[in-house]
């Protein structure tokens, strides 16, 4: 799309910098979906490896339409979840005429359901959720793969391999000894089934954005058997009945994918006194955390580790000073300095790292149990502390989010390269406006994320960190919103990405650029995260013999179009729409049974 004329209000560095401009969504003239699509879908792959992977070779392929009645609602436009056109949907925490909660993340904060969004949230909610197997989903699965590429990271090995499975259990495993070509050349590859630590399914108090369901079922269209839902939900959940009550949510969605919750490490995540953590332990969580916000007291992280530690069970932080991020919108910088943006400093994450990593020091020599987990890092600074913390034996791990390994900041002022094309050979971030790299309108408001999109160089940082190990995990952050929400002006958007489904595809982005190894982007989806929570992931992923099947196949040689219709999650929009990715995903086995099947091509 090409780029509109703008008045020139000051130069920077021989830029202009734009005036802010009001939302258009409200005309539906909304910012144009990323360039760089190819299309359409590639073409089918080989019959006989279709066959191999069919759940069922007699039952008859549904498309991924999913459950009954997958028609758009009354208040739906094409099948997505949407208020009409100029309505202002209200749900909890989001009343008009006052703040939303406490902040854009949906922090805790006492709110009022309005009639209008109450009537349209329960219609939502009532609704099924697709699966993309449509009423196979939950059914026992049977597979007979032969030369398929299987990438085992529990025990570091890949390569050609024969696989049944029968009655949904691994009944037998032969790797191909000799057998020639490798991941791209054989096409189709099994892995174990990904597990995702931090992902936010909105409910309760959030359904109009996501469901359990309608997370579950987009999860396994990701290739996630295994999902550790955040606790930033209105109510939070930082009660014993809270964790009850969100599992018999995935128990009723009939979802094989098995839902994971992380307890609320304050009580209503407001962060003035612990909750209950060993209720909710009793109760199953795996770990404990206030995200959406750090825990910002230091006297509670220091007894939310010591307690965690003695019930076995990590703090997951959000690191962030919010003294030095009030009212920031995008990463302190060039691009925000010219795009008129209100400046988030790296330093905001990095001296929060270093304070839990100083208060995980003195706890550990007390409590050696204690563990400490770091979320979506984005800096290069943090990495490098996280590094020398390893070095120094702390008990500490880190993930980090797909797209900050992949995107950048530049993508605000419309670039559209990925995070290791804007770096040139010195490894110096190039310049977007010098060297034509815009090719959408600026103020994209999928982008607006928390942490922000970094430069090219903080992105290079986390490739390194994951390739070299010092990131033990890949986690999406799905964070799903309504359209009223995210088509906005840039600064009034609520913050995340609705990424669980693209995940995949971003990692092999990456891994097609050189680093990290299809191997470890594996491990980085399977064993890391699964150390990290520790038994509640149930078996270590592989692929055992007479073990429930917990595996995704995808095609590695096909690319498919990033488009809402063939998504799953109700959340609205993305950055990545239009685009290309590489990495179809087949089939999803939870359990040893189906939760996700691709549609049988045309």
């Amino acid at each position: 799309m090409g780029r509109r004329g703008r008045r020139r209000r000051a130069t920077v560095h021989g830029h202009d910098r734009h005036r802010r401009r009001p939302a258009r969504c409200r005309c539906g003239n909304g910012p144009a979906p990323p360039a760089g699509a190819d299309g359409g879908r590639p073409a089918a792959v080989d019959a006989r490896v279709r066959g191999a992977v069919r759940a069922d070779r007699g039952a008859a392929r549904a498309r991924p339409r999913g459950l009954p009645d997958p028609s758009p609602g009354a208040d739906e436009r094409g099948r997505r979840d949407r208020a009409r056109r100029g309505e202002r949907t209200t749900i909890a925490g989001e009343e008009a005429g006052r703040e939303r909660g406490r902040d854009p993340d949906g922090r805790a904060g006492a709110g009022h359901v309005g009639r209008r969004a109450e009537r349209q949230v329960s219609a939502i909610a009532s609704r099924p959720a697709r699966t993309g197997a449509g009423a196979e989903i939950g059914r026992p699965v049977d597979l007979d793969l032969t030369g398929a590429w299987l990438v085992d990271p529990s025990t570091g090995r890949e390569g050609p391999a024969e696989l049944v499975v029968r009655g949904g259990r691994i009944d037998s495993l032969a790797w191909l000894e000799g057998a020639s070509g490798d991941a791209n050349e054989r096409g189709v590859v099994v892995a174990p089934g990904f597990t995702d630590l931090h992902a936010h399914f909105r409910e309760p108090g959030g359904e109009a954005a996501e469901t359990i369901a309608t997370g579950l079922a987009a999860a396994a269209h990701g290739g996630f058997t295994t999902v550790c839902a955040m606790p930033n939900t209105t109510p939070p959940i930082d009660r014993a009945a809270m964790v009850e009550a969100g599992r018999a949510a995935a128990d009723a969605s009939g979802s094989p994918v098995r839902l994971l919750q992380v307890g609320a490490a304050t009580a209503g995540r407001a962060g003035e006194q612990l909750a209950p953590l060993g209720e909710l332990a009793d109760a199953g969580v795996v770990g404990f955390s206030d995200d959406g916000s750090p825990i910002q007291r230091a006297d509670l992280l220091r007894h939310a580790l010591a307690y965690g530690g003695m019930l076995g069970l990590p703090v997951i932080d959000h690191p962030e000073d919010l003294t030095q991020t009030s009212g920031a919108e995008a990463n302190d910088g060039l691009v925000a300095t010219v795009l008129g943006l209100r400046g988030w400093p790296a330093a905001a994450e990095a001296t929060a790292v270093a304070r839990d990593l100083a208060i995980l020091a003195e706890v550990a020599r007390d409590v050696p149990s204690a563990r400490l987990h770091l979320t979506h890092l984005s800096t290069a600074e943090s990495i490098d502390l996280v590094r020398r913390a390893k070095a120094a034996g702390m008990p500490v791990t880190c993930d980090v989010t797909p797209h900050h390994l992949a995107l950048t900041d530049e993508w605000l002022a419309g670039a559209r390269r990925w995070a290791w094309q804007a770096l040139d050979d010195h490894g110096i971030p190039r310049d977007p406006w010098r060297d034509g790299a815009l090719e959408s309108e600026p103020y994209d408001s999928a982008l607006r994320v928390n942490p922000p999109l970094r430069g090219a160089a903080d992105a290079h940082a986390c490739v390194v960190g994951l390739a070299d190990g010092t990131v033990d995990a890949v986690a999406s952050d799905h964070a799903p919103h309504t359209q009223v929400d995210k088509a906005v002006e840039f600064g009034l958007a609520r913050r995340g990405i609705a990424g669980i489904e693209t995940v995949l595809g971003l990692l092999l982005e990456a891994v097609d650029a050189g680093q990290p190894s299809l191997l470890r982007a594996i491990e980085a989806l399977t064993v890391g995260p699964s150390r990290v929570v520790g038994d509640a992931a149930g078996a270590a992923p592989g692929f055992a013999e007479g073990a429930p099947a917990d595996l995704v196949i995808f095609d590695r040689s096909a690319r498919w179009t990033v488009e809402a219709e063939q998504l799953l999650t109700r959340g609205w929009g993305g950055p990545l729409l239009g685009r290309s990715l590489s990495g179809l995903v087949l089939l999803t086995v939870a359990g040893g049974r189906l939760a996700y099947e691709d549609a049988e091509p045309a």
